[in-house]
């Protein structure tokens, strides 16, 4: 009978439960530039945009960071806990029943009384009439999706970073075959000249002059092994690999810098549909539509809550007789309670959502002119580093044809050893500022993806591609569970030969350890 009131209490507070404190979410209004018509920004829709550069190692290494990675495991776990948090706020909304049992006995100065056992199930249920706890379920949703865009900024984030930090290795690998090349001619020029200067054909001046334009070479080549050697570290803790690995390093490389592919063309407009769905941007907006609900939450705290709770079981004096008819029992209850006074904390706490709301809107504004900032920075930037290359790589071809001529000039004996030192020196500069304007190129297509908001797609995200994810990582834990389980039992059979080996083993070990 209770819970057939209680159900009946359940259905008026949904009959009334069409009242909801504060205002529905609606998203701002803001002065965005239209798309031009006839622009194809197709590539950009490729959740694995990377695939556009057509480099087999670095489409691994793009696997490998979003299967292994660290920070994107957090973010992973960081929507977990959201997701639970909205399980959490839907479950106020629902009647809470739980069991209750007990037996004891009381008694004064005259004596002890009776032994009272019980044993009831009690029900309660807050009608949610002014719509506090939908409001924050609703908010509760709207975190959830901040926290999924979030882990979706960190997924885009790595993944450009990963690219950006690959070709920043590829450019210091081309870099350094040049040094490696200059400096095997810097190698043969002292050659030459110090057998000309024990002819008698080339002073000491000279000679010197060439031996220390070799060693600047050879100090400019160990410069930037150290450099490869820190950029492949850096690349295999972004790919998430364990420290043996990163230890041993990555390899040899295959291919060249040169060998990446680029777009061929780049649209010059500003898409607002892509820059509306960059995660950054949905964080934000997820963010945006937490504070408005909660606004609702916070003022629905100036109204009454109306609690009704319900009990039935069975009580009696003796245990035995604890589930029989006459030991039934059951009660009914309403709760209504009021705010009066409360020191200002409700109206401080209204006052706070809303101002809550005045950031988050603020914040959301910010970061939709950011995104767009970026967008055109990264339209600018691909379209200018491009005339970069074409410059730098005209000005190398001049550089190697004036270097040929005047060492044919110098051969002959007429012009003088600076004069050549001067033309391979700038020809060296050029060949490093045309690997590196080659990267801006590259960092450049990097940085528009990331813009346009990486491959995003309205309906499955990043893609399948997440999926994926998910087994790998599972086989994953497998594979190190199975090979701790190894490592394991290996250091038991060692222990265990060792033992078998008697205190003989270890009398004789004892002196070596004991040698250092």
């Amino acid at each position: 009978m209770i819970f057939k009131k209680l159900a009946g209490a359940a259905l008026c507070a949904m009959a009334l439960a069409g009242c909801m404190m504060g205002p529905d979410y609606k998203r701002p209004q803001l002065d965005l530039p239209s798309s031009q018509p006839g622009e194809d920004f197709s590539i950009f829709q490729n959740y694995q945009w990377w695939e556009m550069f057509e480099d087999e190692q670095l489409n691994k290494l793009e696997t490998e960071a979003l299967l292994y990675n660290r920070d994107l495991r957090q973010a992973v776990a960081r929507v977990d806990q959201a997701r639970a948090a909205v399980t959490s706020a839907v479950a106020d909304q629902l009647p809470t029943i739980a069991a209750q049992g007990g037996s004891g006995r009381a008694g004064n100065y005259y004596g002890s009384g009776q032994t009272l056992s019980t044993g009831t199930v009690v029900a309660s249920f807050e009608l949610d009439l002014w719509g506090k706890y939908r409001r924050l379920s609703e908010a509760a949703r709207a975190d959830l999706l901040s926290s999924m865009a979030a882990k979706d900024t960190v997924l885009l984030a790595l993944t450009a970073e990963v690219a950006s930090t690959y070709f920043t290795l590829r450019t210091l690998d081309a870099q350094l075959e040049i040094a490696k090349r200059t400096l095997e001619t810097r190698k043969e020029s002292v050659r030459i000249y110090t057998s000309r200067y024990n002819a008698g054909y080339a002073t000491e001046v000279d000679l010197r002059r060439v031996e220390a334009d070799m060693y600047a070479v050879a100090a400019t080549a160990k410069t930037l092994e150290l450099s490869v050697a820190t950029t492949e570290t850096a690349l295999s803790v972004l790919a998430g690999r364990s420290p043996r690995q990163i230890v041993e390093g990555m390899g040899p490389r295959e291919g060249h810098l040169r060998d990446a592919v680029l777009l061929p063309n780049v649209p010059a407009g500003l898409p607002s549909r892509f820059l509306a769905r960059r995660p950054d941007v949905r964080n934000a907006e997820g963010q945006l539509m937490a504070a408005n609900a909660r606004i609702g939450a916070a003022r629905a705290a100036f109204f009454p809550d109306i609690t009704l709770t319900g009990a039935a079981g069975y009580a009696s004096y003796q245990l035995n007789e604890l589930f029989q008819g006459p030991s039934g029992l059951w009660a009914f209850a309403g709760q209504l309670t009021q705010p009066i006074f409360a020191g200002g904390r409700i109206i401080a706490q209204n006052k706070a959502a809303k101002a809550q709301y005045a950031q988050m809107l603020a914040s959301y504004e910010k970061t939709v002119q950011t995104a767009f900032k970026e967008a055109l920075d990264a339209l600018n930037s691909n379209r200018i580093n491009r005339d970069i290359f074409e410059i730098r790589l005209a000005q190398t071809k001049a550089l190697r044809r004036g270097y040929e001529l005047t060492k044919k000039q110098e051969d002959a004996g007429l012009i003088g050893t600076m004069e050549l030192l001067d033309v391979e020196r700038n020809l060296l500069q050029s060949e490093m500022d045309l690997a590196t304007a080659r990267q801006n190129e590259l960092l450049a297509l990097i940085g528009l993806s990331k813009a346009f908001g990486g491959g995003w797609d309205d309906k499955c995200g990043f893609g399948p591609f997440e999926a994926q994810i998910e087994s790998e990582r599972a086989a994953f834990e497998q594979r190190n569970a199975e090979e701790k389980a190894a490592a394991e039992a290996a250091a038991k059979e060692e222990q265990a030969a060792l033992s078998a080996e008697g205190p003989a083993a270890q009398t004789e070990s004892q002196p070596a350890a004991n040698a250092d």
